[in-house]
């Protein structure tokens, strides 16, 4: 065989072998991070329900992963029931587990609800290692750990009790106890400052 055959041969393998490839479909590179979607407020769980469908349907789940409401147990009392509630940390926004190319970018934006990705100029930012792990852990809280209470004060407030032994009298929020529900407050009692600890639902806001 001649050279010149030779290299017609190796010509024509290179050009066949680059057919082969191009009819082959794009694998996920596994390029997935963990970004923050803007979404309508009080439809985070439809949304995201929405998500996983349509992730199904475009037979796009390769290059998504979890998609989470961010959320924290709080206790809430009311009357004398007291329950275990889960509380959205933050209104208005998912996360979201994904490779961002430009059929998953299309497919999210397009979802009703969603607003956009957080981010510069309009370029997803995937989030930072730090938050990531602070999301994940209260997502996965250990059910043997009491969950804090939402009290709705801060140190350093003023409040005015409205029931009790101490009733109508006024003082300032010093210490808060989240497990117990129990707050500190300094109230002025025969002239003095005197530290008081009260059911944080014996006080009411000082708006005066």
């Amino acid at each position: 065989m001649s050279e010149t055959e030779l290299e017609t041969d190796d010509t024509q393998l290179a050009v066949e072998e680059n057919a082969s490839n191009a009819d082959t479909p794009e694998e996920p590179q596994n390029k997935k991070n963990w970004y923050i979607l803007k979404v309508q407020v009080n439809r985070e769980e439809p949304i995201k329900r929405t998500l996983e469908r349509q992730i199904a349907v475009a037979g796009l789940k390769d290059y998504f992963g979890e998609i989470l409401v961010p959320t924290e147990k709080v206790t809430e009392i009311r009357g004398d029931k007291k329950r275990i509630v889960r509380r959205k940390l933050y209104p208005g926004y998912i996360m979201i587990y994904m490779e961002i190319t430009d059929a998953t970018w299309f497919l999210v934006r397009e979802t009703p609800g969603v607003g956009d990705f957080t981010g510069a100029a309009g370029k997803p930012t995937p989030m930072q290692e730090h938050e990531v792990r602070r999301m994940l852990a209260l997502e996965d809280e250990n059910p043997k750990v009491p969950p804090q209470l939402k009290v709705g004060y801060q140190v350093g407030e003023k409040i005015k009790v409205k029931e009790g032994t101490f009733e109508n009298y006024e003082g300032v929020v010093d210490v808060i106890d989240l497990t117990s529900g129990r707050v500190t407050v300094i109230l002025n009692l025969f002239g003095r400052s005197t530290p008081v600890e009260l059911e944080y639902w014996q006080i009411e806001k000082n708006l005066s």
